[in-house]
């Protein structure tokens, strides 16, 4: 029988990226999954990779920004790996402003960029040129943002699996003996686990709906603008999302709130005013109660971690959540930010 130095249980964008981590260090691995690949939030259609705002800095977003300038290094090694494409560019972000009065408050953040980014990347304010693919703004301008990447969703975790899979890992669906270190990386029903055994609530699931539309756009950045994400892939299609929806009635079902979506789209991107809709997708993300990832050891179960709570920034926060899981569970080194800990 083989003997493992880890074992991940959920194949979602954290648990497969640990893996990929942990094999690449040269640990025997194996992945756990119950259903497929991306089975929960991690395989929907929407895959922007985006910064929060760069002003009010703390740990989390610096965390965050050491994750989004590791990514290209990170998704290239995974394809190179495995020998499938991810999707990953990074062609920057657009956003409207919508008051004349917050035309200054984006300059305003061009300064906290070049303190908090550094040269990495910058946060530029630009007027708007009426081109068909930048977004309408009633100010008449736009923030540019270079920091913002893309990737595929469904085909980085395939992709992920892949290379787990070149690199000695093993691949499991349904069920299997744990051996060595475990990480949980559970998605929703995680958060509930982890809840019950620690007797308080640890978060809970937030619905959201997304489309892909038949657009190619994909040498142009990203926009951002009514809380909704429209992001061109490397494919020749154009996705759009997502609800955010703390009640439904099904979850992996799409409804009339989803072509409300597609409408709002086409209305902010005028070039998607004729494209055509050719998949959607519903399905519930794990929010942990304090709106941060959930990393590190399960308290009082010795040899378990968990590393959950990845809600809209799970593919953004993977490569450095990665690094520091593999840290922590292969090393015993503990660079975990303390908003993330359990």
């Amino acid at each position: 029988m083989a003997s493992y130095d880890v074992t991940v249980r959920g194949a979602g964008i954290f648990g497969l990226s640990i893996a990929y981590e942990a094999a690449k260090r040269g640990a025997k691995v194996q992945v756990i999954e119950t259903v497929a690949i991306g089975a929960g939030s991690s395989g929907g259609l929407v895959g922007a990779l985006t910064p929060h705002v760069p002003d009010n800095w703390n740990e989390k977003k610096a965390f965050q920004l050491e994750s989004l300038l590791m990514a290209q290094a990170f998704w290239d090694g995974v394809a190179r790996e495995g020998g499938m494409a991810t999707g990953y560019a990074r062609l920057g972000r657009l956003q409207p402003i919508e008051l004349s009065a917050g035309v200054e408050l984006a300059r305003a953040r061009i300064a906290e960029a070049t303190q908090n980014w550094g040269n990495h990347a910058v946060w530029d304010v630009r007027q708007a040129t009426g081109a068909a693919w930048e977004p309408v703004s009633p100010s008449g301008y736009l923030v540019y943002d270079s920091l913002s990447a893309r990737l595929h969703p469904r085909r980085a975790g395939a992709a992920l699996a892949a290379a787990i899979t070149a690199l000695g890992g093993n691949i499991v669906f349904g069920n299997a003996e744990e051996q060595g270190q475990i990480i949980w990386a559970t998605g929703l029903a995680g958060l509930a686990d982890l809840g019950r055994d620690l007797g308080r609530p640890m978060g809970g699931g937030v619905k959201g709906q997304a489309a892909l539309l038949a657009h190619d756009a994909r040498a142009l950045p990203q926009v951002y603008a009514d809380n909704l994400h429209i992001v061109p892939h490397s494919d020749g299609t154009v996705a759009i999302g997502s609800t955010s929806e703390n009640t439904w009635d099904y979850a992996a079902a799409t409804d009339a709130r989803l072509d409300v979506l597609i409408t709002r789209a086409r209305a902010i991107v005028p070039a998607l005013a004729e494209a055509t809709v050719i998949d959607a997708w519903a399905g519930v993300r794990p929010r942990a109660i304090t709106r941060a990832p959930i990393l590190g050891a399960w308290p009082n179960r010795a040899g378990h971690f968990v590393a959950n709570g990845g809600f809209k920034i799970g593919f953004g926060m993977a490569p450095k959540i990665a690094q520091v899981m593999a840290d922590l569970v292969l090393e015993g080194r503990d660079f975990i930010p303390p908003d993330f800990r359990i």
